[in-house]
């Protein structure tokens, strides 16, 4: 006569407290490796969740609930995030930095890493980068992200910081300072436009006046949020918009500089605006269009 072991169902809940883990970080785990899903607010079994030993559960008090084989506490997804390091979240960014944390989360999305949801915050691509995680709260399903240490020695994050607080700029390499100087050197800012900003020509500073006249709010030659040393000519903070003038097309060593600051746009996934010499006389239509691309009215 056969005996066939009964299989032992236990709750999310259960399940955390199996694995000395956090639930929210157990759910989370779940829903990232696809087995639960979230529905108007409930935790929903998907098929991938029915094949990894997931079931549906009624409860006379809670009503349905997901449980789970209790062979899965064994499974390496939960043995790999055990073993990782903890994550911080923006409360915690904001004691290391010695912020509000009312303003931290604003601070990295002014800097690409994270956007503002409808509620809460979404990971960019270049959070990702970071190592920017993606999470939700079990109750509201409302999102946020929490990140790896390796985020306090984040470069522009550490500068960012530094110039909320007023505290001196750290000096840069002869090797950062031959970059940054060399076109600085060439094309000096004498060009002074409508707001005060000094800019290196003509065109960038029809580009400075018509954004101003139009109340967008923008930074001259503002440095990207990488470990890079790259600036772009023109930075938006609404819309997360950077615009770049190639002016000097012509020259082989500006061509290559304009080839590789493509690039490293592509990569980081940012929103550019690219003008050209035939562009500055047109700015009335050609930029409202290319605006409202990212979400921006021009008035």
């Amino acid at each position: 006569m056969s005996v066939t072991n009964k299989i032992k169902y236990i709750s999310t809940t259960a399940l955390s407290k199996e694995l000395k883990m956090n639930v929210k970080e157990v759910f989370q785990i779940l829903l990232d490796q696809g087995l639960i899903e979230r529905i108007d607010g409930n935790w929903v079994l998907t098929e991938n969740g029915k094949q990894a030993g997931g079931t549906t559960k009624k409860h006379p008090k809670v009503g349905e609930y997901v449980a789970w084989d209790e062979n899965i506490k064994n499974n390496k997804m939960f043995q790999t995030i055990s073993n990782a390091e903890p994550l911080l979240n923006a409360t915690a960014l904001s004691k290391h930095f010695g912020i509000s944390k009312f303003k931290m989360n604003p601070v990295l999305s002014e800097l690409g890493f994270i956007q503002k949801a409808v509620k809460g915050w979404t990971v960019t691509k270049l959070g990702l980068s970071l190592g920017g995680k993606q999470l939700e709260y079990e109750k509201t399903g409302v999102p946020y992200v929490n990140w790896p240490q390796s985020i306090l020695q984040n470069k522009r994050l550490v500068e960012t910081m530094n110039e909320l607080q007023g505290k001196e700029p750290e000096k840069h390499t002869e090797s950062e300072q031959d970059n940054l100087l060399g076109f600085r050197d060439k094309f000096e800012a004498k060009h002074r436009s409508a707001d005060g900003h000094y800019v290196r020509s003509r065109a960038e500073m029809l580009i400075d006046n018509w954004l101003y006249m139009s109340e967008i709010v923008h930074a001259y030659e503002r440095k990207l949020p990488i470990e890079e040393d790259v600036y772009t000519d023109f930075y938006l903070p609404v819309g997360k918009v950077y615009i770049e003038y190639w002016g000097l097309e012509d020259d082989p060593k500006y061509a290559a500089r304009k080839q590789e600051k493509l690039r490293i746009y592509e990569k980081y996934g940012f929103n550019l605006i690219e003008l050209h010499d035939a562009d500055i006389q047109n700015l009335d239509d050609i930029l409202p269009k290319k605006l409202l691309k990212f979400g921006i009215q021009a008035y």
